[in-house]
């Protein structure tokens, strides 16, 4: 049986890995979504890990509403980054400054 201290372990390291991927790569929209996507699974594994070893399926529940919102999130950034790479030519994110509604 795995303790559950590894896996808060490996949730902070993904979660870690997230952080200093926004951090690293400001330029590129797409490995910013991707980070930020890599950041909502590691609170999820949290959660199935503590859902677990608690032996409550509170946290299990929980998880399928984050991975909704997240699909939603996904979904809708990407469109948005259509849209901006048709008017834009470009996927950096220090051109969408000049953005004007």
């Amino acid at each position: 049986m795995v303790p559950l201290s590894h896996y808060l372990i490996l949730g902070a390291i993904l979660f870690a890995l997230s952080v200093v991927g926004i951090f690293l790569n400001r330029k590129n929209l797409v490995v910013l979504l991707m980070a930020i996507e890599l950041m909502l699974l590691a609170v999820n594994m949290n959660f199935v890990a503590f859902a677990h070893f608690l032996g409550d399926l509170g946290g299990q529940v929980f998880v399928f509403f984050i991975l909704t919102v997240a699909a939603a999130e996904s979904a809708i950034g990407l469109a948005i980054l259509v849209v901006v790479f048709r008017n834009r030519r470009s996927i950096n994110v220090e051109d969408l400054d000049s953005l004007k509604g």
